[in-house]
């Protein structure tokens, strides 16, 4: 029965699909670390980098992210021009919006979201925005986003919507008190597949930062 048990766990294992989750299996988004304010928040610079969106109108940012990972997953799984496979990357990133905002190439609009929630995918590093395939679903805006400069603090545990919120203030309140100064909105990263025993989980809330 053991020798049974461990071999269950070790085929688990070497699929990707451990109860601990395997986030080495993902490209990350490089970056750089310029500062570090604390032992958990950090400056980071990341190059330019390519994406994929969505956005989705409701309050219920769990609701959100949910619905906004299926369309973007749907996207990375052939759900595009070419009926192409496009890898995982880590991290996921996710945030609120309350306020009119534009929207990006290949829906050049703007809309008003009174409580929505934006999540992005980004791109495996060998994509161009040339060699990106086009979206079949009119929800998924292809985005290249410039070099920038983030304030970055790193949690574990879940990512319920008041965790988020607490890790923020924290956030935001060493940036007041440092050289930099924080602009725009906050999003947050999740780098490990939900089943992920929570201690083990990599998570972060960012914003973008420039020396005032």
């Amino acid at each position: 029965m053991i020798r049974l048990s461990l071999i269950l766990l070790a085929t688990s294992l070497l699929s990707g699909c451990s109860l601990f989750g395997i986030r080495d299996n993902y490209e990350h988004t490089a970056y750089v670390v310029v500062d570090n304010l604390t032992d958990k928040v950090e400056i980071r610079r990341y190059e330019r980098r390519l994406a994929v969106e969505t956005t989705v109108n409701t309050k219920e940012f769990r609701e959100g992210r949910n619905e906004a990972f299926r369309v973007l997953f749907k996207y990375i799984s052939g759900d595009n021009e070419t009926n192409e496979d496009i890898e995982m990357t880590a991290p996921v990133e996710s945030k609120k919006v309350s306020e009119e905002i534009s929207m990006t190439t290949p829906v050049e609009t703007s809309r008003t979201i009174t409580g929505g929630t934006i999540m992005r995918f980004f791109l495996p590093s060998d994509y161009t925005i040339e060699t990106t395939p086009r979206p079949n679903n009119p929800r998924v805006r292809i985005i290249e986003l410039d070099q920038q400069l983030q304030a970055v603090l790193s949690f574990s545990g879940i990512t319920k919507e008041n965790i988020i919120k607490k890790n923020t203030d924290i956030l935001l309140d060493t940036i007041v008190n440092s050289t930099w100064q924080a602009t725009g909105e906050t999003m947050a990263y999740s780098y490990d597949p939900p089943w992920t025993i929570p201690f083990l989980r990599r998570n972060e809330v960012a914003i973008v930062v420039i020396k005032p």
